[in-house]
């Protein structure tokens, strides 16, 4: 099937961003593609909401996901989105929500590996996810999600790779930094390759975060992609030949033979 990623600079106001959402939904259809991908902080961005952050949490989290219910079903094309999920706790979830094309809630993912480096804290204002790993089938094709900092974890991909995932779906608000660009599409690169399997990855486009938004190939080329622009769209079709193609000459998941334990042996 065509998939597309959206990437565009999430404001505080959720409306705001439904309205861009809803445009690059259509955009996305009107191209083909019966899935759009949207970042991480679709909702709202942390640091532009006006207020207390559960506050505009418990304020906006359901109107939120019922209105990507309408955009999806008045569009025909599912899609992924993040945003802020209450946790009945001062410190919210990092959600993503997964939408048929029908408008259908198929399922929630809730971001496991809070980002907890170069001197950042999410984990002090975000509760880390208790759900495990997320994998829904979507036009054919079975989709895995993750959530930003989660990309840096191989495991966690090849758990879905292992789970039968052809598409693992990336949103991300990837902050700038000194070779953050390269460690970005590094890691997208290393996640197809690794594990042979198409990688769609959207991310934020904003004064802190880098954009560059891509859809790899499971030989881990990118086929389309975007840089720093404030918003855009890109399509690909995503293909299961590709992948039956690809692991014909590089079975790496069937070649493996890492046992799940490890045996110690102590020196004397």
């Amino acid at each position: 099937m065509k998939v597309s990623v959206g990437q565009f600079d999430p404001s505080g106001d959720v409306n705001e961003n439904l309205s861009v959402m809803r445009a690059q939904a259509e955009e996305a259809k009107a191209a083909g593609a019966e899935l759009i991908l949207f970042p991480e902080e679709s909702m709202f961005t942390v640091g532009k909401v006006e207020g207390n952050l559960i506050s505009a949490v418990n304020e906006h989290w359901s109107a939120f996901v019922q209105k990507l219910s309408f955009i999806a079903a008045e569009t025909g094309i599912a899609l992924i989105a993040g945003g802020y999920e209450a946790s009945g706790e001062e410190r919210p979830y990092n959600t993503l929500v997964i939408v048929d094309a029908t408008g259908r809630i198929v399922d929630t993912y809730r971001k496991l590996h809070l980002y907890d480096a170069f001197s950042y804290q999410e984990s002090t204002k975000i509760k880390p996810g208790d759900g495990g790993l997320k994998l829904v089938e979507i036009g054919g094709l079975r989709v895995g999600v993750m959530t930003c900092y989660d990309v840096r974890f191989p495991e966690m991909a090849r758990g879905l790779a292992d789970q039968g995932a052809d598409l693992i779906c990336v949103a991300a608000a990837w902050f700038k930094g000194d070779h953050k660009i390269e460690h970005w599409e590094t890691l997208l690169k290393a996640r197809a390759i690794e594990n042979t399997c198409w990688v769609a990855a959207a991310g934020t486009s904003s004064s802190h975060t880098v954009g560059h938004s891509a859809i790899l190939d499971p030989m881990g080329i990118v086929q389309d992609y975007l840089n720093d622009e404030p918003r855009g769209v890109v399509t690909v079709d995503v293909t299961r030949r590709r992948i039956d193609e690809v692991r014909e000459f590089l079975p790496v998941l069937r070649n493996r033979r890492l046992a799940s334990t490890v045996d110690v042996v102590e020196a004397h």
